[in-house]
């Protein structure tokens, strides 16, 4: 069966592969633009869809030819896929792309080995051919480059290498070594075996510093040159704890995945919580749901199960000892008490088993 896995790297252009680079986010830029606005004035007219190719741009725009064609490629699919998208209401109606945005990228295919890596220290791109790469990770050989996608973020370069490849995944029996987690907004999960993520609040951590920055940002003029420098630092710091975030992550999803042979979870609507709860920048700091897409894939490729329990499953009203379930459970009781069975319990940890149980249930069906 075939699989697709991306891998990201930083990398170090010269000043003439910067130049290039910048160009070509321009141009991508730019026949994104112009294809989004010709499709919106052939539908307002004609009521019809019509999606022109950057081909017929080259004509009247020299400057397109400079750059990688399939580059500009991607950008026409792009507003494809957006308008089918929103025509499926998957999406809201696509928006023109700003040069003034902080983080710019561009994806380009590999045809006939046009994108490899050399020396383990080269990237091979059209156009831009070889580019110094902090190659810290490496692919396998077995694994084929698809695509990738080349970003600039505050300043620094990064590529994230699109790769396919085929492997048969041996099933692990999931009887044995099977944990449930709750979702903790103070500690990120509780786990069944009473196990706490100790998350640690990295945007909560930084919020007084991000706030003395905006604050700074309010006093100066729109648009002026200080403006933009304060507004770059703000990124900057975003842009770390975003980092700080990802690889804690990474690192307890990967630790998970090779302890256990399943993991279970509540199917919960993390938006919605943070919406009704006023939880908006606790739960966005967690990064609960990143989480969960790291932790499926690991365990999917070790051929091991990652389920998850429907969310209307009463697992904070139910006794995980004897299974009684209460009527009424406030919000602010943070143990759990059964009258049938005497057990006093963290309401927390209660949950979690419950979600282990039924996740055995799962898994014997």
């Amino acid at each position: 069966m075939k699989y697709n896995l991306a891998f990201k790297y930083r990398i170090y252009p010269n000043k003439e592969q910067e130049l290039l680079i910048n160009k070509t986010f321009g141009c991508v830029r730019f026949v994104y633009n112009t294809i989004l606005y010709t499709a919106n004035k052939f539908y307002e007219e004609t009521g019809k869809n019509k999606i022109i190719t950057p081909a017929s741009l080259k004509s009247e725009n020299k400057f397109l030819k400079e750059v990688d064609s399939l580059a500009l490629s991607n950008a026409q699919l792009n507003v494809k896929r957006s308008f089918t998208n929103f025509f499926q209401k998957r999406a809201k109606f696509p928006r023109f792309k700003s040069k003034k945005n902080n983080v710019k990228s561009y994806t380009t295919n590999c045809v006939n080995n046009s994108i490899r890596i050399e020396e383990n220290k080269y990237l091979v791109l059209p156009k831009l051919k070889r580019i110094k790469l902090k190659y810290h990770r490496e692919i396998p050989k077995d694994y084929k480059i698809k695509s990738v996608t080349l970003t600039n973020s505050n300043g620094n370069y990064y590529i994230s290498i699109l790769t396919e490849f085929e492997k048969e995944i041996q099933k692990i029996p999931s009887s044995d070594k099977v944990i449930g987690l709750d979702f903790s907004m103070s500690e990120l999960f509780v786990s069944s075996e009473n196990q706490r993520a100790d998350y640690p609040k990295y945007f909560r951590m930084l919020e007084e510093e991000l706030k003395k920055l905006q604050k700074s940002l309010s006093r100066k003029v729109k648009f002026s040159k200080n403006w933009y420098k304060q507004k770059m630092k703000i990124s900057k710091l975003h842009e770390y704890i975003k980092n700080c975030r990802r690889d804690f992550l990474h690192k307890l999803s990967k630790k998970l995945s090779e302890t256990y042979n399943a993991v279970v979870v509540e199917d919960l609507n993390m938006k919605g919580m943070s919406q009704a709860l006023n939880f908006g920048k606790s739960v966005g700091d967690n990064g609960w749901g990143m989480f969960l897409r790291m932790l499926e894939y690991k365990l999917m490729f070790s051929g091991k199960q990652f389920l998850k329990i429907d969310k209307w499953f009463p697992s904070s009203k139910t006794c995980s000892k004897c299974g009684n379930v209460k009527e009424e459970l406030k919000l602010s009781e943070r143990s759990y008490e059964c009258k049938c069975c005497g057990i006093e319990i963290d309401r927390d940890y209660n949950v979690a088993l419950n979600i282990k149980n039924i996740g055995k249930l799962m898994l014997e069906y």
